[in-house]
């Protein structure tokens, strides 16, 4: 019968055990991870990235690139639905496709095999997040090529304007994150994630000023979309590529940055906080 190793030993030993790497380098490398497999769907890929890119080419070709959304207003028609295909572009990203890939995970059981690792669940939350990051940059760096480059929509030239641009699409980024992790737990099975999640999705887009002007949808439309996040982040992007002129387009006649900041911060809190206390590692019906 063998003794446990005391005093020096016992240290020697503790000091042989490799220790676990922090929470952030665990975070960048689940990041990596998350992106590679990310691309490696390239179905997925596909529709993520080229959705609003082809959907803005179609507004473009039906409204004309040409016309002014307003005769004098000096606002054509892709200009004013870029900022709409930026916020939905996060929103697919972000809601969308956490919702749908954590919900697959969990179904397939991958969920259930990482929570009996030693990985922290922040790390694979924050890995999660990053990867959304990067796609949704990736993602909008392309749309905005597309939109100079084909429709010769013009970009902000002043700092100010990139800084809203920046801290719009970091909260709307970070609250649509949170809601589709938090969101991923209402699908009962990986299949019917996607019926589950894309029409809350279509829904959004279309009362929330991404296919229409929004100062022309009816009145209990708006007060609506007012509710959720994609409203703010495509009224957001707005007041960045929008002449400051176009702010009289707005219902409220303004570009209202402070409830959008507002708006988005409340629904990352509230992403967070039902995310913590509705979030499963296993199937409904494994216990």
């Amino acid at each position: 019968m063998t003794t446990p190793p005391t005093g020096a030993h016992a240290r020697s030993a503790a000091r042989s055990v490799p220790r676990l790497p922090g929470v952030g380098r665990l975070a960048l490398a689940r990041t990596a991870f998350e992106v590679r497999v990310f691309f490696r769907e390239r179905d997925a890929v596909v529709f993520v990235f080229a959705y609003p890119i082809l959907m803005l080419a179609i507004f473009a070709t039906v409204f004309g690139s040409d016309e002014e959304l307003v005769p004098g207003s000096g606002v054509y028609f892709p200009q004013y639905f870029l900022p709409g295909m930026v916020a939905t572009g996060v929103m697919l990203s972000s809601f969308q496709n956490l919702a749908i890939s954590i919900a697959a995970e969990r179904d397939d059981g991958t969920l259930k095999r990482l929570r009996s690792t030693p990985l922290p669940p922040t790390a694979y939350f924050l890995g999660k997040t990053g990867q959304v990051l990067v796609t949704a940059g990736v993602q909008t760096a392309l749309l905005l090529g597309v939109a100079a480059l084909a429709f010769d929509v013009p970009l902000p030239t002043e700092a100010g304007r990139w800084w809203t641009f920046a801290w719009v699409f970091v909260l709307g980024t970070a609250a649509g994150s949170v809601c589709g992790v938090a969101y991923s737990s209402v699908p009962r099975t990986g299949r019917s994630a996607s019926p589950v999640v894309i029409p809350v999705v279509l829904v959004l887009q279309f009362v929330s000023g991404v296919f229409f002007q929004f100062n022309e949808l009816p009145t209990w439309m708006q007060q609506l979309a007012s509710v959720f996040p994609l409203k703010w982040m495509a009224q957001g992007m707005r007041s960045v590529f929008l002449p400051d002129e176009a702010a009289v387009l707005e219902p409220s006649g303004s570009w209202q940055h402070g409830p959008t900041a507002a708006v988005l911060v409340a629904w990352l809190v509230v992403g967070l906080v039902v995310g913590v206390r509705t979030f499963r590692w296993r199937r409904r019906d494994d216990g």
